[in-house]
């Protein structure tokens, strides 16, 4: 199967790339819990590529379903570090043109974006010419005044004649002035009606659904109204095995845990390997604290990792207690 078919069949599910939170030991978790899922690394910005540390930024070497998240607006650099991403082995490369933050709008970057068609344009066709990989785009209904009936498919319009063939849709509008940015997450209203009428008039395009998802049956949705995908965002960090863990059932496969006690015992050789290269504990368990949301045992779980995985002398032992501390309190009850 061809590389940019791996990654559109993956795309059924993606989970979002989010600031502090999808990096790499975040992926090496998700990942332990589906096999097909498409993951994203947290928003890199083409100049922190360009200029520093790329080992960190960038790697470990991705799986073929992991893609990497650019921000910029500069078509040169981000050509440049869309290069080096692929040269890194990502096969997709993904345009931010929907995140709110002020960091984003001082650096002319992420949603601001969306009042600049052409340059976007500019951007990815710079960025297809010298990256051997898919380059794809995450975008918003619009922002602030626009009127996303015209601002969404002009913007569409401008990226698929740059040869652009997948685009994630978050479905809200993005106010710049006046919302933080989690407000942006939550305050505009989802307009996912729209974002279907963008998959009839640009059938050509591979669209996924973001915005609002917050479970399995969600996703399924989002897939039954005709969207190519969707993509999850807090849901899957919050609540990792109730939509990961049982998410290989859309491509009909088994997933590869029974149990999220089963994928907490199989992270136990990846933090072995980190804490014996001098990593801390808790840089990987603080991704792992939602593993049990909503199950016996999941207080403890939360507390015995918050707790002690920031110690020093911490390490892997401590996931193996915290599993035995929920199975006493479990058979106590």
């Amino acid at each position: 199967m061809a590389d940019s078919d791996t990654l559109a069949s993956a795309a059924r599910l993606s989970v979002a790339p989010m600031m502090d939170w999808t990096d790499r030991h975040c992926r090496a978790f998700h990942r332990a819990l589906s096999r097909h899922a498409l993951l994203y690394t947290e928003m890199v910005t083409a100049p922190a590529i360009l200029h520093g540390d790329r080992d960190r930024l960038l790697g470990p070497p991705p799986d073929a379903r992991t893609a990497l998240q650019l921000g910029g607006s500069d078509p040169a650099e981000l050509a440049q570090a869309a290069r080096i991403g692929a040269a890194f082995g990502y096969r997709e490369v993904n345009l931010n043109c929907g995140c709110p933050s002020d960091r984003v709008q001082s650096g002319c970057f992420g949603a601001v974006l969306m009042r600049q068609p052409a340059l976007v344009a500019d951007c990815v066709r710079a960025m297809q010419d010298a990256a051997d990989a898919e380059i794809t785009v995450k975008c918003r209904l619009g922002v602030d005044d626009q009127d996303p009936e015209e601002a969404l498919p002009r913007f569409l319009e401008a990226i698929a004649r740059a040869g652009v063939r997948r685009v994630i849709i978050h479905a809200r509008k993005a106010w710049l002035q006046g919302l933080s940015p989690r407000e942006n997450r939550e305050v505009p209203p989802l307009d996912y009606p729209l974002a279907r009428r963008m998959k009839d008039r640009f059938s050509a395009l591979h669209l996924s659904l973001n915005g609002g998802l917050q479970d399995l049956d969600a996703v399924r949705a989002a897939l039954a109204q005709g969207f190519d995908g969707a993509m999850v965002g807090r849901a899957a960090y919050h609540r990792p095995w109730d939509i990961l863990g049982a998410a290989d059932h859309l491509w009909a496969e088994a997933p590869p845990h029974a149990a999220p006690e089963e994928a907490a015992r199989a992270m136990l050789p990846y933090l072995e390997a980190h804490c014996a290269a001098g990593g801390r504990l808790h840089q990987v368990t603080r991704h792992m604290l939602g593993l049990f949301a909503g199950r016996p045992g999941a207080r403890i779980w939360r507390r015995l990792l918050s707790e002690q995985a920031h110690r020093p002398a911490a390490g892997p032992e401590l996931v193996e207690a915290a599993l035995a501390a929920m199975e006493a309190e479990r058979a106590a009850a």
